[in-house]
Formats: structure tokens, C-alpha cells, sequence
């Protein structure tokens, strides 16, 4: 199906935001966003805003999404994990790129609601889990990459440790203070430990460790 003036101005948005990459690109293309917001907001899904669906959380704007999905460099034949399904709209863009995408959201109803989406775009690549995003899911590790959709304190070691040497964590830094100070990293992990990048500014809902919480 041919893009629609919305899309091809969106995916000039993207371009002109810095995101080059055309795998990228294609799968934004391909990701009907209109579908991974609540009705009320669909007149905006081609918009480059963040679109709220419940418990506090909102979709993403594209070009965080691009950005992000742009930084992880994930392989067709890489293994994936992403922190925080939301509304799947992150994991059906990522799930386009890679082989396998295991996602985690601790909202069983957004969970849910994601799930049905994935079977209606018959996207069979994902599998998911209801649950403490920040454990990760140390079953299926190790991981090529890493995505996280939400904003840690700092490089989040149990995340480190679920990811294989050479591979890629993508997550937003800053959480507990001002949202304005968020930064977004690349995390390689290397045979020694870990090295990071600093990809700019962005802005996130917190990370919730529900251990810290109690």
C-alpha cells in the first residue's frame, strides 16, 4: 500500500530529524500507527507528537521511535529484547527488523491490548511477557540488543548482564530528577564491561523497579 500525504510528510519529518537509515525508515513506513492509538487521537497518528493510551503511559513520538530503533542497528537475525511494550507500536517496528523480539510490559491490559494488535497485523516474531520490566528476562539471555521505553537512573546493571558481549543497549538516563535532563545512551557491552555513548536529549516516563517500591 502506497504512503498517504500524512505518511510521506512524516517520514520527511524523520529525515529532517536525522534518521537515515532506510530498514528504519521502510518499517515505519509499514506500521499502521493509527491503530496503536485510542481512538479519540488517530486524526494525530501521523502527527510527531506523543499520543497518551492509559495508565499514565503514552506511544511515543515517531521520531523517538526512529531515533531509538536507528541507534539499536538490530540485525535480521539478531534476538531482541525491549523494556516496556506499551502499546506495541515500538516492538511492531522493531519486530520488522530483527528475528526474534521478546517484550515486557507490566500493565496487563495495555499487554493485552498489544497482543491483539500484533495478531491483527499478523506479526508472528514477537513473543510476550506481563512483568518487571526491569528484571528483564534473564531466561532467553543473552540478547543482541536492547531496548528500553522508559527512563532509568543509570545504566541498569541487570540489563547489562542479559546482554551479549558486543551487543547493544539502547536506553534513555535520567530518571528521578527533571525530565528535561533525560539523555539518551548507547550501552556496547565489551569483554571488560560496558561503554557508552551520549545520543542527545529526550523524554521518557520512569522506569519502575517494583522491588523498590515495596
Amino acid at each position: 500500500m502506497r504512503p498517504d500525504s500524512r505518511q510521506i510528510r512524516l517520514l520527511l519529518d524523520l529525515r529532517r530529524g536525522g534518521v537515515t537509515d532506510k530498514r528504519v525508515l521502510a518499517a515505519i513506513e509499514r506500521v499502521p500507527r493509527e491503530l496503536f492509538v485510542p481512538e479519540p487521537f488517530r486524526d494525530k497518528a501521523h502527527d510527531d507528537v506523543a499520543l497518551p493510551i492509559g495508565h499514565h503511559q503514552t506511544v511515543s513520538r515517531p521520531l523517538v521511535v526512529a531515533r531509538m530503533t536507528q541507534a539499536l542497528d538490530a540485525g535480521e537475525r539478531m534476538k531482541v529484547l525491549e523494556i516496556g511494550t506499551g502499546s506495541g507500536y515500538q516492538a511492531a517496528v522493531l519486530a520488522r527488523l530483527c528475528r526474534r523480539l521478546y517484550t515486557i510490559e507490566r500493565h496487563r491490559d495495555l499487554l493485552a491490548a498489544a497482543e491483539g494488535r500484533f495478531r491483527g497485523l499478523r506479526i508472528g516474531n514477537i513473543t510476550t511477557r506481563a512483568g518487571d520490566g526491569s528484571r528483564g528476562w534473564p531466561e532467553q539471555a543473552p540478547f543482541e540488543r536492547i531496548l528500553v521505553t522508559a527512563a532509568a537512573a543509570d545504566v541498569p546493571p541487570v540489563l547489562i548482564d542479559q546482554l551479549a558481549v558486543g551487543g547493544v543497549m539502547v536506553v534513555p538516563i535520567g530518571a528521578g530528577g527533571d525530565e528535561r535532563d533525560q539523555r539518551l545512551s548507547r550501552v556496547r557491552r565489551t569483554e571488560e564491561g560496558a561503554e557508552t555513548d551520549d545520543l542527545g536529549p529526550i523524554r521518557f516516563v520512569s522506569l519502575v523497579d517494583e522491588d523498590a517500591r515495596r
